[in-house]
């Protein structure tokens, strides 16, 4: 049995065009709301289990999407804070769960069962899931080492130009030990520039306690496009009529 959160709280600033103030996850694309896809591909599990962080117009998700579970992020502090005001849904739960995010339509549901089975084939505390694209993605890049076992990832601000070329990109999607992960939530730290909580610093936390993070490289190409701009929502809107 796993679980899923489904980050869909954001306003979308960049797409806040022609007077339409919808949240980001239900711009339309193909004539269906962004996260109606990532719903479909994610029906493999039960709605219940299914939970929707909503925050900016939420009334507008929730009108269509009302049957699944939901937690309020209000005021919006990060992706950290998002996941952890769901916690309520899993005071009782102890298996893996699913971080996946309402505005990335192209993420096949076969990538996420993917994941899902990578995370527990291996064993791990912690698994990212990653992808190579021959776009110029502003994604962090992942470190391995000689033998293949995964290190760490390096944001794309930090990187070297020799990590630059790395094509292996941390898409920011995750499984984690659902125990692990909320006591890991607690210990994060807002000390940056945003003032947030960032998920992306859990994974750091788990290994540096000992528990073991993964990387399970299972997608490519557009599937790792999350739509932010009007020209990203064109290009979204392109592969989905294909």
């Amino acid at each position: 049995m796993s679980k899923a959160i489904v980050l869909a709280a954001g306003k979308g600033t960049r797409l806040q065009t022609e007077g339409i103030t919808l949240p980001k996850v239900m711009r339309e694309a193909n004539g269906k709301p962004l996260l109606h896809y990532v719903l479909q591909n994610l029906s493999f599990l039960k709605k219940e289990d299914i939970i929707l962080v909503v925050g900016y117009h939420r009334e507008d998700v929730l009108r269509v999407y009302g049957e699944y579970p939901h937690a309020v992020q209000e005021p919006q502090l990060g992706t950290g804070h998002a996941v952890a005001v769901a916690k309520d849904y899993f005071q009782d739960y102890d298996g893996p769960v699913l971080i996946c995010y309402g505005d990335m339509p192209l993420l096949r549901r076969s990538t996420y069962e993917n994941l899902l089975s990578a995370h527990q084939e291996q064993g791990n505390a912690c698994t990212l899931l990653t992808g190579t694209c021959g776009w110029d993605l502003p994604y962090g890049r992942i470190l391995r080492g000689e033998d293949g076992a995964f290190l760490g990832v390096v944001e794309d601000r930090d990187c070297t130009p020799e990590q630059k070329a790395i094509r292996e990109l941390n898409v920011g999607v995750y499984v984690f030990d659902s125990r692990k992960l909320f006591a890991a939530l607690s210990q994060l730290k807002n000390n940056n520039a945003q003032q947030e909580y960032y998920l992306t610093d859990v994974p750091a936390i788990l290994r540096a306690q000992g528990d073991r993070v993964g990387a399970c490289c299972a997608c490519k190409g557009a599937e790792l496009i999350g739509v932010n701009t009007v020209e990203q929502l064109r290009m979204v809107e392109e592969e989905l009529r294909k």
